[in-house]
């Protein structure tokens, strides 16, 4: 049986646990399907390693900041060191995809890193569509698949990986464009200090009551601007999220507790169990109850 609950480690800051490759070789592939995962979607978290995806089947959404980019099959999607971004899909899929720190490029004080790898990193540019129709990006859609088939071979490659890595940022360092047309760099990455910290306290304190000026208040901004920056950050309001975050400490409960409904909904922050019984089935488009069922299910069909 397919399991439907994988999920992405973060810390309250949204920064993914999960290490990519080792220490001495930063590099990591992977082939996933978007919609194994908890609720068809890789959530929301960053990494300070680079992240280039590709479409082998099916198609996936892309979030990152305020917009939401459809990829096909046969398209791809490099995501800059640090951005946030979610992935979501509506049917199954195959994405192969490789993460990579800087390092790998070459040390932070060196020449290759100073002239080729902080410039893209410190551009404020957050993604770049790989689309086949456009020569460069073709050309590192297809340095991209032979990094997958090294991958593929499953013996110690990491000289051949090495090359190609660097034949593929070669080609991005040339083509990329410099500049962000958005934030500047320092704004930018002011508001996803000011974001993470704000999505922390909630985080602290989701059991409490807590009110958009008090959110706002933690990083001395008015309420305006802290809508501004999650809306620019991860699409949705300050109030909307900490529904969300409630919600999905409550699913979290719902599979590693017997708690009732009713404990749970108050021990997330929910004052009345109707509220929050009717918001778990408009977020995740069945009930508590039954999200719970259905987990121990799938815990006993692996069995």
């Amino acid at each position: 049986m397919t399991n439907r609950y994988l999920k992405v480690s973060t810390d309250e800051s949204y920064r993914e646990t999960q290490p990519h490759g080792n220490p001495d070789f930063p590099f990591r592939y992977y082939l996933e399907n978007v919609y194994e995962f908890d609720f068809h979607s890789i959530a929301w978290h960053w990494h300070p390693e680079f992240e280039i995806i590709y479409v082998r089947d099916g198609s996936i959404d892309c979030l990152i900041g305020t917009d939401r980019i459809e990829l096909a099959q046969g398209y791809g999607l490099f995501v800059n060191s640090g951005v946030l971004h979610c992935y979501q899909a509506r049917a199954d899929n195959v994405m192969p995809n490789i993460v990579f720190a800087p390092e790998l490029l070459g040390e932070k004080q060196g020449r290759i890193y100073t002239k080729y790898v902080r410039p893209i990193v410190e551009s404020g540019m957050p993604y770049q569509i790989l689309d086949p129709s456009v020569a460069w990006q073709s050309e590192i859609l297809q340095v991209l698949q032979a990094v997958f088939e090294l991958q593929n071979r499953g013996d110690s490659c990491e000289l051949e990986t090495s090359a190609q890595i660097f034949r593929l940022w070669q080609i991005l360092s040339q083509n990329m464009p410099s500049q962000s047309t958005t934030l500047p760099p320092d704004r930018a990455a002011l508001h996803r200090s000011q974001l993470q910290i704000m999505m922390q306290y909630m985080h602290a304190n989701y059991r409490n009551p807590i009110r958009l000026k008090d959110i706002a208040a933690t990083v001395y901004i008015g309420e305006n601007t802290a809508l501004q920056i999650f809306r620019q950050g991860i699409h949705i309001s300050p109030v909307a999220y900490l529904i969300r975050y409630r919600l999905a400490r409550a699913a979290e409960l719902l599979l590693t507790t017997d708690r009732t409904v009713t404990s749970i909904a108050q021990n997330t922050g929910f004052d009345n169990a109707g509220y929050f019984c009717r918001k778990f089935k408009e977020h995740y488009r069945i009930s508590a109850s039954e999200y719970r069922k259905r987990a121990m299910q799938t815990v006993e069909a692996e069995k």
